[in-house]
């Protein structure tokens, strides 16, 4: 079953040259020599923080994602509270390389949180702050992240700078928010 992006790929590269352009400006983040789409293979590294599992991979190749890749990261994406595994949005993925070309960082992404079952989306809304209802976690459509090396301020900016979608900002957990849900932004534990 393949589900139809919200935005076309024309719009969203566009939308992406301009946030680079205007990134570039307006954010202390390196900016980067080769768009991400233009790189003919794209691939991702993943640690999950919770299950120490890692799993590395090329998602996209010869103009087409690796549906085997794509299952082998959403299930290292899967709720660690029930091991249930949702497909996450291919989208998602596109959004971290972009944000790892944006950094000039290739290394492993650490994996923070991924899909989250409703289940357990209600137990940690009920019980911790800053967890939304209808979060896009849900929905296999966000992370939380770090990365080994980048200091969290700086992933935060980059992600900001593409505008690709929505961006939490986490400071005193020492990770980042990004989803491919409407462009926005907030943040908890600064200061």
């Amino acid at each position: 079953m393949t589900s139809k992006p919200a935005l076309n790929r024309r719009k969203f590269l566009g939308l992406s040259a301009a946030a680079l352009t205007v990134g570039a400006s307006s954010f202390s983040v390196p900016a980067q020599a080769v768009p991400f789409y233009s790189y003919p293979v794209r691939q991702l590294s993943f640690y999950n923080t919770h299950t120490n599992e890692m799993y590395r991979g090329a998602y996209f190749y010869n103009g087409g994602y690796d549906r085997k890749v794509m299952s082998q990261f959403s299930y290292l994406m899967r709720d660690h509270r029930n091991e249930e595994v949702a497909r996450i949005d291919y989208r998602l993925f596109d959004v971290l390389h972009y944000l790892q070309a944006r950094l000039q960082n290739f290394d492993t992404i650490q994996l923070i949180s991924g899909y989250r079952s409703p289940q357990s989306n209600a137990m940690l809304a009920s019980t911790r702050s800053g967890v939304a209802k209808n979060s896009y976690h849900v929905r296999g459509q966000a992370t939380d992240i770090r990365m080994d090396g980048v200091p969290t301020e700086h992933i935060h900016r980059a992600a900001l700078s593409l505008s690709a979608g929505g961006v939490g900002y986490y400071p005193a957990s020492d990770f980042v928010h990004v989803d491919t849900g409407p462009v926005r932004t907030w943040g908890y534990g600064a200061g």
